[in-house]
């Protein structure tokens, strides 16, 4: 789905605009100009939006129809624009050897775009935007999770900001709160933990246009929860994520635990933590201060990481516990 409305260009650079930084406002005088990744830009009508507002734009795209155009807009101009074939969920893939695009490494392409690694509490080195595919889409969500846990692949730049379009059935699960059956999942405790999480704008699916020979895209339908629009979600990554005992290097265990929690949600924690072989699982929990009763699906996302930093100051607690199955959710994710 591309955007090809100007009008909701208009509305989608407005969003973009807001916290836009660097530089003192868009298009005003000197100084740098805020500098924005787009991926599969299409038509290039938002790219053009953009560009009209002072943004710096590196265009990422891999549809061989749209890049001819994209091409002749970025010489048409003067260093405003990069256009980069490539697909931006086919970045850092698990291959041997020199990439062919559209696979692009993230490495290459931060350089290209003269974006240096900061800090992860400094500010938010880069801001992406782009239309999250349907195919996959949970997928997709999980891996950049994953990425984002693990500081690698565009994460191992910093805080990287992306402004994505996503199904509301999505964004209902991201948003969802403790013991809203069946929408509060795994993904819903990593993300909330891991990202600050900002609705910008709401638009119906039929205000996108698709490139599809037949001219539509099916408007999926979902029985549990609505699914009428698409969702433009700002995901900052939380700059105090790795206070306490959970890093980069155990974050992958951190996942397995919460995805592993959700297997049966409904489950009383004390069973799931005498599961791990937790003998003292009664002290513990008081200690910090959750209900012995207390079922999976209720506890907040900060719950999960509390108990994670109690489990890895534990005595009868091994990682090595989760290695196989991490190294497995790894596999499959990448």
């Amino acid at each position: 789905r591309f955007i090809a409305c100007p009008q909701l260009a208009r509305t989608v650079r407005r969003c973009l605009q807001r916290g836009a930084g660097p530089g003192p406002g868009l298009g005003h005088g000197p100084g740098p100009q805020p500098l924005l990744l787009e991926f599969a830009p299409g038509p290039g009508i938002l790219t053009r939006a953009l560009l009209d507002a002072g943004f710096r734009v590196v265009a990422l795209e891999s549809n061989s129809d749209f890049l001819t155009d994209l091409q002749s807009l970025e010489n048409s101009l003067d260093g405003q624009l990069k256009v980069i074939h490539g697909d931006f969920f086919r970045l850092d893939p698990l291959t041997k050897g020199a990439l062919k695009p559209p696979a692009v490494s993230s490495d290459k392409l931060f350089e290209t775009m003269g974006v240096a690694a900061a800090p992860w509490r400094a500010d938010v080195p880069l801001k992406i935007f782009g239309i999250v595919p349907h195919q996959l889409e949970r997928n997709r969500l999980w891996r950049l999770l994953f990425a984002m846990y693990e500081c690698s692949s565009i994460y191992r730049y910093g805080r990287v900001e992306l402004n994505l379009f996503i199904s509301e059935k999505e964004y209902t699960v991201l948003t969802a709160k403790p013991g809203e059956s069946k929408i509060y999942q795994a993904l819903t405790v990593l993300a909330q933990l891991g990202f600050e999480i900002e609705l910008l704008h709401k638009e119906p699916w039929s205000s996108f246009a698709t490139n599809l020979k037949n001219g539509g895209l099916a408007i999926p339908k979902t029985a549990r929860v609505p699914n009428d629009h698409l969702c433009l979600v700002r995901l900052t990554p939380q700059q105090n994520l790795f206070t306490g005992g959970l890093k980069p290097s155990n974050a992958s265990t951190f996942i397995f635990m919460v995805k592993q929690s959700f297997a049966k949600p409904k489950s009383r924690l004390t069973d799931r933590l005498n599961s791990w072989s937790l003998d003292n699982s009664g002290a513990l929990l008081k200690a910090l201060e959750i209900p012995k009763n207390a079922a999976m699906c209720n506890l907040y996302p900060e719950d999960y990481k509390r108990l994670f930093e109690a489990l890895q100051n534990s005595d009868m607690f091994a990682e090595t516990l989760f290695h196989d199955e991490v190294l497995a959710s790894t596999k499959i994710m990448n």
